[in-house]
């Protein structure tokens, strides 16, 4: 597991024995089995499709003699010359699939350039990456079996999973081999810690440590009810408060990637409902008359959005998604991030004291305003870059996150052009020589005539605006 040090996560497994009253007997083992009890089965049977994931990739930095200096450094930033290193990590992983699919966290092969899994009896395959989310933290990969079939695990619901179930995490911490810890459920729907962009989590003590991560959680069943994704340590190591990402997205990732459903920037593009809500907080619970609170507090929604066409306004608060009561709007944007495209889902709302209920289509980002995509081209600060209108299909394609509604955005670059020593991809052009932006063809207009001083482009670029004057 790479180090997300408010990743790894784990609680000591303690059992509390139970107490009976006066009247009661103790019972007498009856058999070899009740004396000997035993994860032994489960391990058996979930174990071989469990695979060890080694990666590597090649690293290039800038060698100058004067890079320790803190003096003459600062004068001779980016002199020197190149220096080639390869660089290696580990993690884990579990087969889903006989033809040699397999899922594990996006943080564990990323920046890969070459893939290798191992399996529990030693046997070792090359694999390539077929999707990497990086939301949710997963990624999918197609190991080259070469026509072998493999053992696959099967995916279980976490649903029906409470706080103290008996569960396995299995995977290769530190990269000692293959290992099994037990330990039980500590909390489901743990919402609180910023570690992916869902943040809906099942909470473990099963040990899990470096290396872990990608690896199953498994039920005493034997199906796999969760990704190992993280653990908080603030040594690295194991002190039992670990997460793991519910079978529920990763299925949505196999769904995905079985019907195409991939955007030009590899993650995998879902349902959209142009829906933002927010947590209710005590306060704001008394203030609706809530009695409790709990449930996601509508505060924005896009004009496409199909939550508005269903009937949901701002202020409404969603309490409950297909039977599913929320605590929070993280757990809000987990059940309609699980959604199918095109998958209708069942909400529960209120609104000024009455409860109402909705059905809500979920719907492909909507390419509406047209994005009228122009290439920049010409002698000019932008040539090599492609712009367009902002809308949520052009938010989804390119990985774009809390973009404003309106406005022109960078979609491409074309590298070694002008444009390539300038802006970013994502960045908003909010103004060229004083004109504001609010469509393509402006800045194509703009740039063909420069202005006395040449050219002053106003850009918002990771949230910071900046002013760039190019002559």
């Amino acid at each position: 597991m790479t180090k997300l040090l408010l990743t790894t996560f784990l609680l000591c497994f303690l059992v509390t024995p139970a107490f009976a009253e006066d009247k009661e007997t103790t019972v007498i083992p009856q058999s070899k089995s009740q004396v000997h009890l035993s994860f032994a089965p489960v391990v058996k049977q979930i174990t071989p499709s469990v695979i060890n994931i080694f990666t590597k990739r090649v690293v290039t930095r800038t060698v100058s003699p004067f890079m320790n200096d803190p003096l003459f450094s600062q004068f001779f930033q980016g002199m020197g010359f190149s220096q080639q290193r390869l660089e290696g990590s580990l993690g884990s992983g579990v087969i889903v699939d006989t033809e040699g699919l397999a899922v594990t966290n996006a943080h564990v092969i990323r920046g890969a350039d070459e893939i290798t899994i191992s399996l529990s009896d030693g046997r070792e395959f090359p694999a390539k990456i077929v999707l990497q989310d990086e939301a949710s933290d997963l990624a999918l990969l197609k190991i080259n079996t070469q026509g072998e079939k493999l053992p696959a695990a099967r995916l279980e619901t976490s649903e029906k999973l409470e706080v103290g179930d008996l569960v396995i995490a299995i995977g290769n911490p530190f990269g000692v081999g293959q290992t099994v810890t037990s330990g039980i459920i500590s909390a489901l729907a743990r919402s609180s810690m910023n570690i992916n962009n869902y943040n809906f989590f099942i909470q473990t003590d099963a040990a899990i440590n470096p290396g872990n991560s990608g690896g199953p959680l498994v039920s005493m069943s034997g199906g796999v009810i969760g990704i190992n994704s993280a653990i908080y340590s603030k040594d690295g190591g194991s002190l039992g408060i670990g997460f793991a990402i519910p079978s529920e997205m990763v299925q949505t990732i196999l769904s995905a990637e079985k019907n195409g459903q991939i955007s030009r920037s590899g993650e995998l593009v879902r349902p959209w409902v142009g829906l933002t809500a927010q947590d209710v907080t005590p306060d704001i619970a008394a203030s609706l008359g809530l009695k409790t609170p709990t449930g996601a507090l509508v505060s924005d929604l896009h004009n496409a959005s199909p939550a508005l066409a269903a009937g949901l306004r701002k202020g409404d608060v969603i309490t409950a998604i297909n039977g599913h009561h929320l605590r929070d709007a993280s757990e809000m944007k987990f059940r309609l991030a699980t959604l199918g495209l095109g998958e209708k889902a069942q909400l529960t709302y209120k609104r000024a004291g009455d409860t109402f209920d909705t059905t809500l289509q979920s719907i492909a980002p909507p390419d509406s305003p047209p994005r009228d995509e122009r290439k920049i081209s010409g002698r000019n600060p932008l040539n090599g870059a492609r712009v367009a209108n902002i809308n949520p299909a052009v938010e989804v394609e390119l990985g774009l996150k809390n973009m404003p509604s309106k406005g022109v955005v960078i979609t491409s670059i074309t590298p070694r052009t002008a444009a390539s020593q300038i802006v970013n991809l994502g960045d908003i052009i909010l103004s060229i020589n004083g004109r504001r932006i609010s469509d393509p063809k402006q800045v194509e207009e703009e740039m063909a005539h420069p202005g006395r001083e040449g050219w002053i482009l106003k850009i918002l670029s990771s949230g910071q605006e900046r002013t760039l004057i190019v002559r």
